[in-house]
């Protein structure tokens, strides 16, 4: 980052000798500290109220437990699904607490995790695996659950899933 920075400034064509020397290193060392801060927000730690709020969710969805999906849902969520379909918070829960549906706990591969105030992305590549009508099921699926928190309560607000590459 700072490599790249410098190799900025130093490649800076001479049409740039006019600025003086004050404002070229106060553009480089500005565009350094715009680097920094994105990477630094890029891998901050979790907020443990929110690693409580994500680790509930995926517990939910493999207890199928409605009221924990109730809660950590927001009223106006929405699901783009693997199949480009667009499903709401009853039609998840539904799915998730169906007869027949068992979800086997997952790992989430490749994780994402952004954070910024009041919002997050987590995300990552998930294979789930369980029974869906009493049938056998396995996806790989890669998602990104964008969680805001509202009134001091994190919840999902959208999810977006897709199959990834083979």
């Amino acid at each position: 980052m700072v490599t790249w920075t410098r190799a900025l400034c130093d490649n800076l064509d001479l049409a740039t000798s006019a600025m003086n020397h004050s404002n070229l290193v106060a553009f480089c060392a500005c565009t350094t500290l715009v680097f920094i801060n994105v990477t630094a927000a890029s891998a901050a730690v979790l907020p443990t109220d929110l690693a409580k709020a994500v680790t509930a969710y995926d517990a939910a969805q493999v207890n199928g437990d409605r009221a924990e999906l109730e809660r950590l849902l927001a009223e106006d969520y929405t699901l783009l699904n693997s199949s480009g379909a667009i499903e709401n918070k009853s039609q998840l829960i539904a799915d998730y607490t169906a007869p027949g549906f068992k979800l086997e706990p997952f790992v989430v591969r490749e994780p994402i995790e952004r954070v910024w105030t009041n919002g997050a992305v987590m995300g990552g590549i998930a294979t789930l695996r369980g029974t869906d009508g009493g049938k056998p099921f396995t996806a790989t699926l890669r998602f990104s659950d964008i969680w805001a928190k509202r009134h001091g309560v994190w919840q999902v607000i959208y999810t977006h899933v897709s199959k990834p590459p083979n």
